[in-house]
């Protein structure tokens, strides 16, 4: 199953809807192409992140695809595409559709599926994704005391020599509670939480690899994200951290302000950092008598 935001695009003529859907296939995004507003509302059944619509239907209009998708899912953006001006719309209103992309302008497909990835990774990263064992992860989590931990050096020093090995502005520890993470260390900033919607740790805690965000302002899940742009995460890599029981409790990361690779032996290099929180915070475990 694909993890790319899912985009529904309704258009009548077959032709124009495969290369609408190719467009928005090059974005990165999952797509289901419809051509009227009954095969829509049976597509809406499944799970859909954003709709992009002509405004003519041979058994309805726009409007009727807005009504349609929020009778079902209120959140969901919907994005006018058309060559209607908006002030010759027979009727609605502009609160009615959350984006208008005029099929008039020069390479309409490409600007369409720039906002169709933002609006789409707007809904998704809002709803952050939770792993399936999220209940024991939590629980792991709160043995844990992240006040304790960041007065042990351990952390600092460690930090402070990714940010030297790695050539970046800033290195930190983070543990994931339920609604947010928060830093045992932080080299080169003042972090002390971040919502879990807002970190890009939300993601590597699901997976086992080394998480890599080149560039976030070119990444539909974190190009809209303020709080990245607020503290000059322009690029990532974060390796999860685990409890003895497999647990993903957390996660080793380095951010900078400027876009940038990981090659392999990078990779593996902080994948080394995590497994050495892994160690210091078992060793916390043990030394308070928990074997």
């Amino acid at each position: 199953m694909s993890d790319s935001p899912t985009v529904l695009c309704v258009q009548p003529d077959a032709d124009e809807r495969a290369e609408t859907a190719d467009a928005l296939a090059d974005a990165g995004l999952a797509v289901e192409g419809v051509g009227s507003l009954d095969t829509l509302t049976a597509a809406l059944d499944r799970s859909v992140d954003c709709v992009v619509t002509a405004f003519d239907l041979p058994d309805g209009d726009g409007f009727d695809v807005v009504d349609a998708v929020r009778a079902v899912n209120p959140a969901c953006v919907v994005t006018l595409y058309t060559e209607h001006a908006p002030s010759d719309l027979p009727r609605g209103g502009p609160e009615q559709v959350v984006e208008y992309v005029p099929r008039t302008v020069p390479e309409s497909r490409e600007r369409l599926a720039d906002v169709a990835a933002m609006a789409a990774a707007e809904v998704t990263q809002a709803a952050y994704p939770v792993p399936e064992t999220e209940t024991e992860r939590l629980a792991a989590v709160q043995q844990y005391d992240v006040d304790q931990l960041a007065a042990i050096d351990a952390f600092d020093r460690l930090t402070a020599l990714m940010t030297s090995h790695f050539d970046i502005d800033v290195a930190f520890v983070g543990l994931m509670d339920e609604h947010e993470e928060r830093f045992v260390a932080c080299e080169g900033a003042n972090w002390r939480t971040l919502a879990r919607e807002d970190t890009i740790c939300t993601h590597t805690i699901l997976s086992d690899e080394t998480m890599v965000v080149e560039d976030t302002h070119e990444d539909p899940r974190f190009a809209e994200v303020d709080a990245l742009k607020r503290l000059n995460i322009r690029s990532y890599a974060g390796g999860r951290i685990t409890d003895r029981e497999g647990n993903a409790i957390g996660a080793v990361c380095c951010t900078d302000g400027e876009p940038r690779r990981y090659t392999q032996t990078e990779r593996d290099d902080l994948q080394r950092f995590a497994d050495e929180v892994e160690e210091q915070l078992l060793l916390r475990r043990r030394l308070q008598g928990d074997r």
